[in-house]
């Protein structure tokens, strides 16, 4: 996971997607990047850390312009450190070109061996970097499509590179003289068009539009490539569209409640799991606790569904970045400790509800019911507002291996035992599925461990 941003035709760019990524910060937390085009040449600064403590005014001075991307990075694939952080600038048969990709790509290991083999050079160990390596390598003319006369020369070679990755993408590459947007055919990651008067803008989110006051225009489609430039916007779809499979976990914790994505809005889809998780459930308690903050609306859900008060028994340090994005599980550890305090006035002698989105590692939760108890709790119930998590992602979340994940190795019973709750319930599967409105079109493999694609080295069940 990771956020990227795009603002195309604007005076002083470079603002624009300042406080466009910003707005995406939930979605990354190791670093930030930022691309602009003055139409003349591009400019890139990349920063460790959070975008307001990283950017400095003297970043935003040096690279001044009217068209910019950028990027906050989550890893995934590729190292960590600074070397992969986005956008990536490269100079390419195109001219000069910066990438920035939220995605994972399942096909990047042999596809780089097939272009070292030709001579080509890497520079990082990051996938997204095939996005632009694979530029000039080839040219792909799908039947049917009508160039645009400025397209005939750049969409061939883009269109080359989109036929040889396979996996997940929601991308934006930046040229001296334009923006470009795709996504995946099948569609896993969200990628939204929004305008400001003849301001362009593209985001991961539509929170990012309204930190700018700008409208939420639409979402690309699966497969669809959009061109920007001084000639307005093209849209081709150069690829037989296939199976939709949107990651059902951007409702379930990445997405902030806010915004809308895969045409719903999230704050709906998390209390609605509340609701059903609810439904599902008939356990006797005094009080309704949020792991704050994406446990906070399905926590809402549960509360009216069951007549209870919902209170804040954690409170939150916003201080401190999400425990899960974590590179580490010793930084996770540490984070958890750091992020939330126990407020024993809501806490001493209950019986409490702890609702959470999800349950991954189990070392978090584990940490929170502790943490209850050592502040009065009498019961501590744990309440997850998704199913368990039995499969790892390889379209862009990091959960790498199966033995990360406890409701792989543990029956129900013994995750209960391993976080120390008096009793544990999940939403169901099925329930899930009904908060969407076509449960058909998302992948839900982390879920259900039935994938969507194959991933090149794994034997996985395909559905």
């Amino acid at each position: 996971m990771c956020g990227v941003f795009g603002v195309f035709n604007a005076l002083h760019a470079e603002k624009y997607i300042f406080y466009g990524i910003y707005a995406l910060q939930h979605r990354g937390q190791e670093g930030v990047g930022l691309a602009v085009s003055d139409f003349e040449d591009i400019k890139v600064v990349k920063k460790p850390g959070l975008v307001l403590e990283a950017i400095k005014k003297e970043d935003l001075e040096a690279v001044k312009g009217y068209s910019g991307i950028a990027h906050v990075r989550y890893s995934t694939a590729g190292d960590a450190g600074d070397q992969n952080f986005q956008p990536i600038l490269r100079e390419t048969p195109l001219g000069k070109v910066a990438v920035v990709h939220n995605g994972n790509l399942v096909n990047y290991l042999p596809l780089r061996a097939e272009l070292e083999s030709k001579g080509v050079s890497f520079f990082h160990t990051s996938d997204s970097e095939l996005f632009l390596a694979l530029l000039g390598q080839g040219e792909l003319l799908p039947e049917g499509i009508q160039f645009h006369p400025s397209d005939r020369e750049l969409l061939p070679a883009l269109f080359y590179v989109l036929s040889r990755v396979k996996g997940a993408y929601s991308l934006l590459y930046l040229f001296k003289d334009r923006l470009v947007a795709a996504r995946d055919p099948m569609g896993f990651r969200p990628l939204l068009l929004g305008r400001l008067r003849e301001t362009f803008l593209f985001a991961s989110e539509s929170c990012a539009f309204d930190i700018l006051q700008a409208e939420t225009w639409r979402e690309l489609k699966p497969g669809e490539v959009l061109v920007v430039d001084a000639q307005g916007m093209r849209s081709y779809f150069p690829f037989r569209s296939e199976k939709k499979s949107m990651c059902i976990f951007e409702l379930v914790y990445f997405s902030k409640p806010e915004s809308f994505v895969f045409d719903s809005w999230v704050y709906r889809a998390r209390r609605r799991m509340g609701e059903l998780l609810a439904y599902e459930d008939d356990v006797s308690a005094d009080v309704v606790v949020p792991v704050p903050d994406s446990g906070l609306v399905p926590a809402i859900g549960y509360a009216q569904v069951r007549g209870l008060p919902l209170e804040l028994g954690l409170i939150r340090n916003h201080y401190v970045g999400r425990s899960f994005i974590e590179p580490t599980q010793e930084l996770r550890d540490v984070k958890v400790l750091m992020k939330l305090n126990p407020n024993r006035a809501v806490l001493e002698g209950k019986r409490v509800v702890v609702v959470d989105d999800s349950l991954v590692r189990g070392t978090t939760s584990k940490k929170i019911v502790s943490m209850l108890r050592r502040a009065g709790a009498k019961e501590v119930h744990m309440r997850i507002a998704s199913p368990p998590v039995i499969g790892p992602c390889y379209y862009g979340i990091d959960t790498p291996t199966r033995e990360e994940l406890i409701a792989n190795r543990m029956e129900l019973e013994e995750i209960r035992e391993f976080i120390g709750a008096d009793s544990l319930r999940y939403l169901s599967l099925e329930s899930l599925h009904s908060v969407v409105e076509s449960p058909q079109d998302f992948c839900d493999a982390c879920f259900s461990n039935c994938y969507p694609l194959e991933v090149e080295g794994t034997a996985l069940r395909m559905r």
